[in-house]
């Protein structure tokens, strides 16, 4: 018999799994990466480019995107 902690547990298994199918599910920005980023004009490290799309080194994309979620 079942208790309520496997409950809990099969429950967060399956809202990781749903959250990260969403994730993956959401359309990703492709074509070229900038070499240097859009707002601060530093380098982007050449791992960041790899990724396609790229147009903000990683401080300046976090900033972008907190301020977008307000």
């Amino acid at each position: 018999m079942a208790d309520w902690l496997d409950d809990a547990q099969v429950i967060e298994e399956l809202e990781r799994k749903r959250s990260i199918e969403g994730l993956l599910a959401r359309p990703r920005p492709s074509g070229p990466s900038r070499s240097h980023c859009l707002t601060c004009d530093d380098k982007i490290p050449a791992r960041r480019q790899a990724m396609g799309a790229i147009v903000r080194c990683v401080p300046c994309q976090t900033t972008f995107e907190k301020g977008n979620r307000r």
